[in-house]
């Protein structure tokens, strides 16, 4: 196996923005939707304003200076490479922490907080709350490569993140995710094996008791509420995802149009952004990360990580280390701590937030990082 780690950075040749350009003006658009408002998906006026700022002011180089303002590398694990952030922090003692983003996110999510994680002295912290930030692409997902046969599903991920910090030196280290990077981190607890020493999450993950479903409280019904919207109005994408990636990927690899409009009704849905994104989120940031997936060719391969294990996850094996939880009031579904315990059975820290949803590293990041000070400060 090649264990080599070669330094990176991202730039994308200028023939590719060129032919994003030609594509977005080129673009034949449908009809308006029936309504004046998301409920038919991303609205027509909103998704051209969109584009047309993608390709009169949006500056992909912008993106592309402030990720490589951190150090990057690619390595090889089980025959694919993998792209990661690995940014070290000025502290001596400070504690290796994994970050790790889910669909439709990137590692350009994670760009607000890496600093304020590595030097907190810097940004109104103690000394005692550094982390060393390590934060890998997803296989298939932007800069790392794509798999070319099944088998990465959460599993295997979780046990190539575990060998990429013990290849970075790091015996011990602590794990966090949102999405699929909750998904994956959970499993790093559950598998256990010997370096990881607590999780985070903001995106928790588990099955209702009984009685949350007979006699509901205001929290649980908040909880039950959410997974019915989620499974009759907000689903459809992982329901292609799961069974029919390559199929649904031809348009989103042809049509830069489709493929922000995919990731933008998520903006929509999933933000706390009461009706539009863009009160959440910026253009910019919402187009860094449509790009990424864009430029990199990453709807397909994305989207294989829901063939693989969207309704395959093990939720019945306990997670005995130590484990918090942030829970965003407008994540898809907030999950009760009540929900959460049979699975997670050393809850450490649990906190329940009045603002931000499911992008809560890249909507509210200043709250973000408190909570991964306050939880890993319990895990010392």
């Amino acid at each position: 196996m090649n264990s080599t780690i070669e330094p990176f950075a991202l730039e994308i040749p200028d023939s590719k923005l060129e032919d994003l350009r030609s594509r977005i003006n080129a673009a034949r658009w449908p009809e308006h939707q029936t309504t004046n408002d998301w409920s038919q998906g991303v609205p027509l006026a909103y998704l051209k304003t969109l584009c047309h700022y993608w390709v009169s002011e949006y500056r992909w180089r912008a993106f592309e200076a402030r990720l490589n303002r951190f150090s990057q590398f690619i390595t090889e694990i089980d025959s694919l490479d993998i792209h990661f952030l690995h940014v070290k922090s000025p502290e001596q003692h400070a504690k290796p922490l994994l970050l790790t983003h889910g669909w439709p996110g990137s590692v350009a999510e994670f760009l607000k907080v890496i600093e304020p994680l590595t030097d907190p002295v810097q940004f109104g912290g103690a000394g005692g709350d550094a982390f060393h930030i390590v934060c890998p692409s997803l296989p298939g997902y932007g800069l790392s490569g794509k798999p070319k046969a099944p088998g990465w599903g959460i599993e295997k991920i979780a046990r190539a993140w575990n060998a990429l910090m013990l290849r970075l030196g790091y015996q011990t280290y602590f794990a966090q995710g949102g999405d699929w990077g909750a998904t994956i981190t959970s499993e790093i607890g559950r598998q256990d094996l010997g370096a990881c020493r607590g999780i985070h999450v903001n995106m928790p993950v588990a099955r209702p008791p009984a009685q949350a479903l007979t006699n509901p409280t205001a929290e649980d019904q908040a909880a039950i509420d959410g997974f019915n919207f989620y499974r009759n109005w907000d689903s459809g994408y992982s329901k292609l995802q799961a069974t029919r990636p390559q199929t649904f990927g031809y348009g989103l690899a042809d049509s830069p149009i489709a493929q922000a409009a995919w990731i933008l009704e998520k903006y929509w849905s999933w933000t706390d952004c009461n009706g539009d994104p863009g009160n959440a989120l910026t253009p910019d940031e919402m187009l860094d990360n449509i790009s990424l997936y864009w430029l990199t060719n990453s709807a397909a391969s994305s989207g294989r990580l829901y063939w693989e294990s969207f309704t395959k996850q093990n939720l019945d094996d306990p997670i005995s280390l130590p484990m918090g939880a942030s829970i965003f009031p407008k994540e898809i579904i907030p999950l009760p701590k009540s929900w959460a315990q049979k699975r997670y059975q050393n809850i450490v820290y649990w906190n329940c937030l009045d603002a931000g949803g499911h992008f809560a590293a890249l909507e509210k990041p200043a709250t973000f990082v408190e909570e991964i000070r306050a939880c890993f400060r319990n895990m010392q």
